[in-house]
């Protein structure tokens, strides 16, 4: 009985996942709307990927993430499309494409992983 509770459960929320990072995963149908693009080039900016994906079809938002210590991109981000068919579109037809001079990565995004958060110091320190 309580695992056919968990089962329902799951496959009732599923559908509109949040993360800890507090980012919605959006899905229409069973395709998720965020896409992950990996192998960016350093000098791709966020105009540059949204004019790439825009080719493909409407591009809701678009982030490449930057290391905090350096300033510098760390050469992934994610695009959000309007719909589950662009999405799937931009999947088939830019995964594998080259943006200066390197080939992208470009599959469903995962929603992220829960961290600690908190800082644990060198555990036992009474020796």
């Amino acid at each position: 009985m309580y695992l056919n509770f968990v089962k329902s459960f799951w496959e009732t929320s599923r559908d509109s996942l949040e993360s800890p990072g507090g980012f919605k995963l959006l899905k229409e149908g069973n395709m998720n709307l965020k896409l992950y693009v990996g192998n960016l080039p350093f000098g791709a900016s966020e105009d540059d990927l949204k004019k790439l994906f825009s080719e493909v079809g409407e591009v809701r938002s678009v982030k490449i993430v930057i290391d905090s210590y350096s300033g510098r991109s760390r050469g992934f981000g994610f695009v959000e499309m309007a719909s589950g068919e662009d999405a799937k579109k931009a999947i088939s037809l830019l995964n594998g494409k080259t943006l200066m001079d390197r080939t992208l990565t470009v599959n469903e995004a995962r929603p992220q992983k829960k961290r600690g958060g908190e800082f644990r110091g060198r555990g036992n320190r009474n020796r």
